[in-house]
């Protein structure tokens, strides 16, 4: 379906004088998209000679493709991170609400990691709304691109209208014809039946070419920040695992044949044929003893040594070794994903995630602040977008990422309050840091202190109470009072003056 889409697409680009991107890199998208979703095929399908017959055979799925991108979409784009736009920040946080940007944004950064591109695309519908889609990779034809930066893009998305299936194009270009402003974006929505590939009418509440006025994208690519060695030339991004099919693979194959340890491993007594005791029934057909669903029980032919009695078969299950060896292969896949040796533990027969705090000096860490670069700009940029169509003005956004995984909120509270005791760093700068907000915003808190009477102008007390123990010290002690007040030979001192 997706390989007949692109084509279609592709064709009807080209056509119209696009420049798209080599079939080559949607062939590996379809193959990322395969291991996504745990169905590859040529792998997890395969036959097994018995002796007698080929028998066909479907292997056992740990499915850590899946895994891998939920999990770099946690790390980067989870419920913790802030969007702050200013003044904008009532108006934007009610249209991400409306567009469940929330929730959306994370799937989509787990597609966009599981298959190489993602994008946000911004548009107003016909009710004035402003609209944020979501696009994953196989639906994103790049037109124009210099140095790696899309300028010009296009998008091809299936849907069904009136009962025929068709392909909704939206292409994102600079002017060209003629009374086009060529340093400003247009939008043509085009419709393309899927089974002639002809373009076909547009519907009548859909206008075919839109002058954006913005000399701005109304989209953003979203992809992870590795270098995409399968193409070069390629403005498209790559799986997190595309390097590491091989360790996926190893994951599958080792708890493939744990689970056949357990299936093949379980206990059997052989019968002779000559010990299975028959009975003859009312109707004259003969049966067995034994109950014929007991899988306990396994009937052989004739022992030929003649001593034909029964066997028991209990074979020992190679339990440990194979949960070491998931170990490795899962200690491999991580590494080769850029997570390090050791994010996923195999226990109780099910893959974990470690929940420790990481080391700012983990490949995790730095990766993953490689990776915030960006996402970091494609989101600032969606907001400029939005509010550009919003209110007909860019506004200026900033991204605080969840940092509480590489350092908890009471150490950087410590740290701040350190910092500003020694003169180090400013009182407006500890507030941004532990409240994850803007200047603005630290610099009125810090007003709402000094009125609540918390925080004065001369004195604020950021630091240990050391200036209190040398008021403690210069303080006469009640204790040393009492003392003298019971010695009497203070006391006859006292009376002799």
């Amino acid at each position: 379906m997706a390989t007949a889409v692109n084509r279609i697409v592709k064709g009807y680009l080209l056509k119209h004088g696009f420049n798209v991107v080599s079939d080559d890199t949607y062939s590996h998208i379809e193959e990322w998209l395969d291991w996504y979703q745990n169905d590859v095929e040529k792998f997890h399908k395969y036959s097994v000679y018995n002796g007698v017959v080929m028998t066909k055979q479907e292997r056992y799925k740990l499915g850590m493709s899946k895994t891998v991108s939920e999990d770099w979409a946690n790390l980067l784009l989870n419920e913790k991170v802030a969007i702050h736009a200013g003044k904008y920040d009532a108006r934007l946080t009610e249209i991400l609400r409306a567009n469940n940007f929330q929730t959306r944004a994370n799937q989509l950064l787990e597609l966009s990691f599981a298959l190489g591109t993602g994008a946000f695309v911004e548009y107003k519908n016909a009710d004035g709304d402003v609209v944020i889609d979501y696009i994953r990779a196989d639906m994103i034809y790049p037109l124009t691109w210099d140095n790696g930066d899309v300028t010009e893009c296009a998008f091809g998305t299936p849907k069904v209208m009136d009962g025929k299936k068709v392909i909704y194009v939206q292409i994102h270009r600079f002017g060209r014809g003629e009374g086009e402003n060529e340093d400003e974006y247009y939008v043509e929505n085009r419709y393309i039946d899927q089974e002639s590939g002809k373009e076909t009418d547009v519907p009548e509440d859909i206008v075919e070419i839109v002058g954006t006025k913005s000399v701005e994208p109304l989209f953003q690519l979203v992809t992870p920040n590795i270098c995409n060695n399968i193409d070069l030339d390629s403005p498209l991004g790559i799986s997190i695992y595309a390097n590491a099919l091989d360790e996926v693979k190893g994951c599958d194959l080792i708890y493939d044949s744990y689970m056949n340890e357990f299936v093949l491993g379980r206990k059997r007594i052989m019968v002779p044929l000559s010990q299975a005791k028959r009975q003859m029934e009312a109707d004259g057909v003969t049966n067995p003893v034994f109950d014929p669903n007991d899988t306990v029980y396994y009937i052989l032919p004739e022992d030929r040594s003649g001593e034909n009695k029964l066997t028991e078969v209990d074979m020992t299950i190679r339990a440990s070794d194979h949960e070491l060896g998931i170990q490795r292969a899962l200690d491999l896949l991580s590494f080769k994903c850029g997570m390090g040796a050791g994010r996923y533990k195999f226990e109780q027969g099910g893959v974990k995630t470690a929940t420790e705090v990481i080391s700012d000096k983990s490949d995790l860490y730095q990766n993953r602040q490689k990776h915030c670069i960006i996402i970091s700009a494609a989101i600032i940029n969606m907001i400029r977008a939005v509010s550009f169509l919003d209110q007909g003005g860019a506004v200026d956004a900033t991204v605080d990422f969840d940092d509480s995984i590489i350092e908890d909120s009471n150490t950087i509270i410590d740290k701040n309050i350190k910092l500003v005791g020694a003169g180090l760093r400013s009182k407006v700068a500890a507030i941004m840091e532990i409240n994850k907000c803007s200047e603005d915003e630290a610099l009125e808190e810090l007003e709402r202190i000094k009125e609540d009477g918390q925080v004065t102008g001369q004195d604020i007390d950021w630091t240990d109470t050391e200036d209190d123990e040398d008021e403690l010290d210069t303080t006469d002690d009640p204790a040393e009072e009492g003392e003298d007040a019971d010695d009497p030979e203070v006391d006859d001192s006292k009376n002799d003056e």
